[in-house]
């Protein structure tokens, strides 16, 4: 087994921007050439567009190269990406799959150890401490979450509670025996466990609960402090996303909770115009792209994420910051010509006390028309029909209509009457073509 890390910070998170950069091109260069080399797939996606991996002189080439998207791993399911021999690979973790084949990536031995690698560099990043107890409520098995977050306690020397997602009451009772220090889970269920705390008549605050290191699900800075508030704890923002590495791509720093720092050495990020797929400024809106700089088993060349953010430059570290995520691409909704994000109307409800953050926008159709609808429950203790619900659900419909341009019908539901998702939460339904 390997050693644990020292709380100490890695020698390259501190290092200058030139050393940084000229460690990103040498390793740059090796992963296209281990690409070309070792992936049919890439080589002949790289031959198609008449680019040689010699033709990277310099970061700004990697524009040259083609991008990789979720369906080039579907195209290509299971293992047709990989680019060592499928003996080498010792693990795999594939996608839920609910929009078509699932999304399989595969690691070598070596790929396992710089994931544990960045992800206690992600908990430290977040606050932890030498003896600390992290309570893991990822789930376990092909999604990334539950194994990566555990490898990384493992390895910084803390103590794992492996619980997973699921079973909440012996969650909560867990949490009040075993006394941890670090929750890893998703936001939304995050405010399950402090619902199931409530029913209980414990206090939230009162937990053992230092810190959370939440993510699997964009969420909102006001969703930080609502939590914040909520549980007694500081809230970071840890990122990945499965077919890069898993959760471990960047993580925020206590110190500043200003945006997730990006691993630069070990992911390179770029930022481009979804439309054009042109590289965009540092600092200007786009959609996010990662290329990986030390995987063996699957070299993922300009991923296109989905995820819309823009880079900015690092502050607790050298390596840059991107601005948190509160949305995707493929989250956005067209409600009769209008742009919807889910997270816009999460920063609403946030502003209303009587309210909870369990939400969900369900898209239909009337007649000819777009439809949405705001299904939403009123804080614990506060009944559906009570003037205090029905006045927020009035002034929050209204606001949605002022501040974000759409018509919505709000539903107010029993506590209880939102799913509570133990991976990430399910904020949009569309029924518009169900039959």
């Amino acid at each position: 087994m390997t050693s644990p890390k020292s709380f100490a910070l890695d020698p390259i998170e501190k290092a200058s921007v030139d050393e940084l950069r000229a460690l990103q091109l040498k390793r740059l260069k090796a992963t296209l050439n281990h690409a070309y080399a070792n992936s049919p797939v890439y080589r002949a996606r790289f031959d198609a567009v008449g680019v040689h991996p010699d033709d990277c002189k310099s970061l700004a080439d990697l524009a040259k190269f083609p991008f990789t998207s979720k369906a080039d791993l579907r195209e290509h399911y299971p293992f047709g990406l990989f680019a060592v021999p499928r003996e080498r690979v010792v693990r795999v973790h594939a996608s839920s799959g609910t929009t078509g084949k699932p999304t399989v990536v595969g690691y070598t031995a070596n790929d396992v150890s710089m994931w544990a690698d960045c992800v206690a560099r992600s908990i430290r990043a977040a606050g932890a401490r030498p003896g600390d107890m992290v309570h893991v409520s990822y789930g376990y098995g092909l999604f990334t979450g539950g194994l990566g977050a555990h490898y990384g306690a493992e390895r910084l020397g803390l103590t794992v509670v492996p619980f997973g997602g699921g079973q909440t009451e012996r969650q909560v009772q867990l949490i009040t025996d075993f006394k941890p220090n670090i929750i890893m889970v998703t936001p939304s269920y995050m405010l399950a466990i402090a619902d199931e705390m409530d029913r209980l008549g414990l206090d939230p605050v009162g937990s053992s609960l230092r810190v959370g290191i939440f993510g699997a699900e964009p969420w909102t800075n006001d969703m930080r402090r609502a939590v914040e508030a909520r549980m007694g704890l500081d809230a970071v923002d840890i990122y990945g996303l499965s077919e890069v590495i898993g959760p471990g791509v960047a993580s925020e720093c206590v110190e500043t909770k200003d945006g997730p720092t990006i691993w630069e050495d070990h992911f390179y990020p770029e930022v481009i115009n979804p439309d054009t797929g042109e590289p965009v400024a540092d600092g200007e809106l786009g959609q996010l792209v990662f290329t990986s700089l030390t995987k063996e088993a699957l070299p993922i060349i300009r991923y296109r994420t989905r995820d819309l953010t823009r880079l900015l430059p690092g502050t607790a570290r050298t390596m840059r910051r991107m601005e948190k995520i509160t949305g995707r691409s493929d989250d956005m909704m067209i409600v009769r010509g209008v742009n919807v994000f889910p997270s816009q109307i999460e920063e609403l409800i946030l502003k209303h006390p009587e309210l909870t953050p369990h939400y969900q926008c369900i898209l239909s159709k009337e007649g000819p028309l777009d439809a949405l609808t705001v299904a939403i429950e009123p804080q614990f203790g506060v009944a559906v029909d009570s003037p205090q619900a029905l006045a927020a659900a009035q002034a929050l419909q209204h606001e949605i209509k002022t501040y974000i341009g759409s018509s919505a019908k709000i539903e107010l539901r029993q506590v209880g009457g939102i799913e509570r998702s133990v991976g990430k939460a399910r904020r949009v339904i569309d029924l518009r073509n169900a039959k």
